[in-house]
C-alpha cells in the first residue's frame, strides 16, 4: 500500500511513537491524559499505548489544568539527580501540565505546549516533575514567558490537587513538593528527561 509520508498505517505508541516537540526544550509536545473535568485517574498503558483506568479519585479535587506527558522523556538517573533528595527518577515519561483559556475537554490529544516553570515534586523518594506549560497558540496566556508571570493561584491549586490525589485518610503522604521553579530550569529538567530515553531506549 502506497502512503503519502508521515501516514502511519498504525497508530503510534504516545510514549515511544511521537516526537518530544517542535521546538524542545521550549515548546515540546503534550499527549493529554487527563482534563480538568475527570474524577478518574486515567493514565497511559505503558505496555500498549492506550488510556487505563487507573483508579476513582478519593478526594474531590478536579486536575486544574490539561495532564499528560511528554513524549520520549524518561525520568531516569539525571532527572533525579537534580531534585533535591530524590534517590532517583519516578521511571515514567516526564509529566505536564496546561494551561489553555478555552476548555479542552476531549483527553488523548496531542498539542503544542509552551513551557514556562514547573513543580519540583518528590514521590516516594523519586522525582516526579510536573512542568508547567500553557497552550503554544493560546489568545490569553501567550504572552507569558515564565512562571512569574503566572497567576500565583493556579500554582497553589496545581500544588493542592498533587498534595492529594494520592492522599488516603490514616495514612501519611508520601507527597511532597518544594517552591516552583522558572522556564530556565524547566528546561534544564526536560533536556536531562530526553537524554534518559535516549539512554534507556536507544532514542525516539
Amino acid at each position: 500500500m502506497n502512503v503519502p509520508p508521515p501516514f502511519f498505517r498504525w497508530r503510534p505508541h504516545p510514549w515511544h511513537g511521537l516526537g518530544v516537540g517542535p521546538e524542545p526544550p521550549q515548546i515540546v509536545h503534550a499527549y493529554i491524559e487527563m482534563t480538568p473535568f475527570d474524577l478518574v485517574k486515567y493514565e497511559i498503558d505503558k505496555k500498549t499505548g492506550y488510556l487505563r483506568v487507573d483508579r476513582p479519585q478519593r478526594s474531590s479535587s478536579h486536575p486544574p489544568a490539561l495532564y499528560g506527558f511528554v513524549p520520549g522523556t524518561f525520568c531516569g538517573e539525571r532527572v533525579g539527580a537534580l531534585m533535591e533528595g530524590s534517590s532517583q527518577g519516578d521511571g515514567d515519561p516526564l509529566d505536564i501540565c496546561v494551561f489553555s483559556e478555552r476548555p479542552i475537554t476531549r483527553s488523548e490529544v496531542i498539542l503544542n505546549a509552551r513551557v514556562i516553570g514547573g513543580l519540583p515534586m518528590l514521590d516516594g523518594g523519586e522525582a516526579d516533575d510536573k512542568i508547567i506549560a500553557v497552550l503554544g497558540n493560546d489568545n490569553l496566556w501567550k504572552a507569558i514567558e515564565d512562571i512569574e508571570a503566572f497567576p500565583e493561584i493556579l500554582i497553589e491549586r496545581l500544588r493542592h490537587y498533587f498534595t492529594t490525589y494520592k492522599l488516603i485518610p490514616g495514612e501519611e503522604s508520601k507527597v511532597s513538593i518544594g517552591p516552583a521553579y522558572g522556564r530556565k530550569h524547566a528546561e534544564v529538567v526536560i533536556q536531562a528527561s530526553i537524554q534518559d530515553y535516549e539512554e534507556e531506549f536507544g532514542g525516539n
